[in-house]
């Protein structure tokens, strides 16, 4: 890639965060989802001023991790699925994993948080709505498994993650998203007073689920799309 291509797609990337940045609350925290941009695209919005990008594969993370090591305050966040196989090396290289779907995953983090000395800031993923490509907690399934996740004490659970299914419209996407708030404030209301955060919009809806109560949004194509 030419001199001349790489600034033009810089100020491409630091113009789109400067649109983006202007319309979202100081309160919510924007995460760059850099999945499948390259490290100068990542330089390029670091240096327009975020400091949080996430990755969706383990392995992709830890190679654009390595290769920005001299970015020492970078946040690295993992957005994606996350199969057991891979959670010690998530929990190794991210600073908050999104994706904590299931409670065998959670017991498995316990075990392994402990054995690492490592404490990654965790989400606990929610489907609020019907979807086959989706997984995460229902709500029923989350509220029964409190008990058991109460007893995992090495983990440090901060709040929700909830992904919209296709094809919904403005006014079922609020919905969706505000029964996260909901489910948030009940879990609150049950002594779980560290859900604080609800990470939920991404770039098509992000603002719909600020309105339901967003305090952190996943935007990738939207800042880094060609």
């Amino acid at each position: 890639m030419s001199e001349v291509n790489s600034e033009a797609i810089a100020q491409k990337i630091v113009d789109r965060l400067n649109q983006i940045l202007v319309n979202i609350p100081p309160q919510v925290k924007l995460v760059a989802v850099s999945k499948y941009t390259t490290t100068e695209a990542i330089r390029a919005a670091y240096d327009a001023g975020v400091r949080d990008f996430a990755e969706s594969r383990v392995q992709d993370g830890k190679i654009k991790q390595t290769e920005l090591a001299d970015l020492t305050d970078i946040t690295w966040h993992m957005i994606g699925s996350l199969q057991s196989n891979k959670a010690k090396q998530a929990i190794s290289q991210f600073n908050w994993i999104h994706s904590i779907d299931r409670l065998s995953l959670a017991e498995q983090c316990d075990r392994l948080i402990s054995e690492l000395g490592k404490s990654p800031k965790l989400l606990l993923q929610v489907k609020l709505a019907e979807d086959p490509n989706k997984s995460g907690w229902t709500e029923s399934e989350l509220l029964a498994d409190l008990p058991k996740l109460a007893k995992l004490q090495n983990l440090n659970i901060v709040g929700l993650m909830t992904i919209l299914p296709l094809g919904l419209n403005e006014s079922q996407a609020y919905a969706v998203f505000s029964r996260a708030t909901e489910l948030a404030a009940k879990m609150r209301s049950l002594g779980w007073t560290n859900i604080q955060e609800l990470s939920m919009g991404m770039s098509a809806d992000y603002a719909i689920a600020i309105k339901a109560g967003a305090t952190i949004i996943r935007i990738g194509s939207q800042i880094f799309a060609l």
